[in-house]
């Protein structure tokens, strides 16, 4: 069994500091409006925010690329010292290294295939006012487009009855994305846009998929305008521009092909491996 040890406050705060560290080291230009929106700065001792039951938010971000996370995590420590919690793949946790980072980090995990715990635990969080972040779409859109979204992120905001916090992210996948591996020079000041959007609290009864669509919408419309206000001017074609703005990356009609094509890639590996019972998301 790998060693997974317990959250732990001053672990968390050493990946802070290391990210700050690596900002600094590439003059990374982060830029972020809607600042107001982001939960205030709560009084109290200690180094960090400590979770206050009916206090949780659910931060739903925008997924272009490896390093959005990050992003957003150094944005709501600088403002309001506070850890954020992520949904993690089990993939990610099983690995030997990231997975004991995972673990005293206080992330949730997502199993292969049966997402109940993840999502009971997640409520949980929420309910105790810890910060929760969510990819929505699932994974990493190769047209920088906002996919289809999942409807998780608003059932556990609403069954928690906390706030949904919108969180539209520009310009991180130009560092490390799909596709395109880290290079230093093109991640000496990049900049970053980033748009926090208002937040919104859903009724128990909400029409989730309704919802979930309006969540889409929004992020989209923060993505258009932190690309409307991006300091740098591409040439036609460039791969990390979406094919609307006349750049390289699919379209959204070839996204959902290549899309497609994963998934029934993933299921036959899936279905390659005995004893292990599917459970559909």
């Amino acid at each position: 069994m790998p060693w997974r040890p317990p959250p732990n406050d001053r672990f968390y705060r050493v990946i802070v500091r290391t990210g700050q560290f690596l900002r600094w080291a590439f003059r990374l230009d982060i830029v972020a409006t809607g600042l107001e929106h982001l939960p205030a700065k709560e009084p109290g001792a200690g180094p960090s925010r400590q979770a206050s039951p009916g206090k949780g938010a659910v931060f739903a971000v925008t997924h272009f690329g490896y390093v959005d996370f990050a992003v957003v995590e150094l944005l709501l420590w600088r403002h309001t010292r506070a850890k954020l919690r992520f949904l993690v793949h089990q993939g990610a946790a099983d690995h030997w290294l990231a997975g004991p980072a995972i673990s005293a980090s206080g992330h949730v995990v997502v199993g292969y295939t049966d997402r109940s715990d993840a999502y009971d635990a997640a409520v949980a969080k929420l309910q105790a006012g810890e910060y929760l972040a969510v990819f929505p779409e699932a994974g990493v859109s190769r047209s920088f487009t906002v996919r289809e979204c999942r409807t998780g992120a608003v059932r556990m905001a609403a069954e928690a009855g906390v706030p949904v916090i919108p969180v539209s992210v520009w310009g991180a996948h130009r560092v490390l994305t799909r596709g395109h591996g880290f290079s230093p020079r093109r991640s000496w000041r990049a900049p970053v846009r980033l748009e926090v959007g208002e937040p919104i609290v859903f009724p128990r009864d909400v029409d989730v998929e309704e919802a979930t669509e309006w969540l889409r919408r929004t992020l989209q419309a923060g993505i258009d305008r932190c690309t409307a206000s991006f300091p740098l001017r591409p040439e036609p074609g460039t791969w990390w521009m979406p094919a609307h703005l006349g750049g390289g990356a699919p379209s959204d009609a070839e996204r959902q092909l290549l899309d497609a094509a994963d998934a029934a890639a993933g299921r036959r590996r899936r279905s390659r491996q005995p004893g292990k019972r599917q459970v559909s998301p």
